[in-house]
C-alpha cells in the first residue's frame, strides 16, 4: 500500500542521502575504491527502511529515515573527510551516540507498533530491555564488522580494547536515553500519540488501519 505524499522533511533525507552518493563518487574517482564501496552501501542501506515497509501498511517516520540518513552519512564523512582523524576520538563517539539512538528508536516504534497490531504483547519493562538488547546486538555486530575488516584488508578501523569497549557504553548510553522516553511515554498512556504523530499514515488508509484497536488502558504495562 501506497504512502500518503511525503512530508518537506523527507527531502532533508533525500539531501543526505545524494551527499552519501557524491562521497562515493568522489572517492572512486580519487582512487579509494574501498571507501567508494563502503559510501554505496551506506546509501544502498538508508533506503532499507523504506524498502522493508513498501508492501506494508505503515510508512515509517520521516524522522526515523533521516536518522539512518545522518547516521551513515556520518560515518561514510569519518573515513572520507578524514574526521576520524582529525577529529578523534569525539567524532567516532558522536557518529556511536547518533547511530544507537537510531537503531534505539526503531526498536521503540516497531515494539509498539508490533503491540498496537496486536501481533504481541509487550510490558514497558520489555519494551525498555528491546531497546537496549536491539541497540547492543547492533552495536556488538558494528564491532565485528570492523574486526572482520581488519583482518581481512589491513585497515585500522578499532583501535584497541579501550576503543572497542568505550564505543560500546556510548551505544548503551545511547539506548538508555531511548529507553528512558520510551518508559516515561508509556508510563502516562502516549504510545497511541506516538505513533499518530511520527508515522504517516498510508494513502486510503483509516487511522484504525495504522494504530488498531486501541488496547485497553486497564491493561497493566
Amino acid at each position: 500500500m501506497a504512502c500518503s505524499n511525503p512530508p518537506r522533511g523527507t527531502y532533508l533525507t533525500y539531501i543526505i542521502q545524494g551527499l552519501i552518493l557524491l562521497s562515493a563518487a568522489s572517492s572512486i574517482l580519487a582512487g579509494e575504491y574501498f571507501l567508494g564501496l563502503s559510501a554505496t552501501v551506506a546509501f544502498l542501506l538508508t533506503m532499507a527502511p523504506s524498502l522493508m515497509t513498501k508492501n506494508l501498511r505503515i510508512c515509517f517516520p520521516w524522522e526515523i529515515n533521516l536518522l539512518v540518513a545522518v547516521s551513515f552519512y556520518l560515518h561514510v564523512m569519518g573515513h572520507v573527510g578524514e574526521f576520524y582523524v582529525t577529529l578523534a576520538p569525539y567524532y567516532d563517539k558522536l557518529t556511536h551516540l547518533v547511530s544507537s539512538v537510531t537503531v534505539a528508536l526503531l526498536a521503540f516504534f516497531l515494539a509498539v507498533l508490533a503491540d498496537h497490531q496486536g501481533e504481541i504483547r509487550l510490558t514497558g519493562p520489555a519494551i525498555a530491555v528491546f531497546i537496549l538488547t536491539a541497540t547492543l546486538a547492533a552495536g556488538a555486530v558494528w564491532e565485528i564488522y570492523e574486526f572482520a575488516v581488519d583482518q581481512v584488508f589491513g585497515t585500522g578501523l578499532q583501535l584497541g580494547n579501550t576503543d572497542t569497549m568505550s564505543d560500546l557504553i556510548v551505544d548503551l548510553a545511547g539506548g538508555a536515553i531511548v529507553a528512558a522516553f520510551a518508559a516515561i511515554a508509556l508510563a502516562r498512556g502516549e504510545e497511541h500519540r506516538f505513533i499518530r504523530l511520527f508515522a504517516e499514515q498510508p494513502s486510503g488508509a483509516e487511522p484504525s488501519e495504522i494504530v488498531g484497536d486501541p488496547i485497553d488502558p486497564a491493561r497493566s504495562r
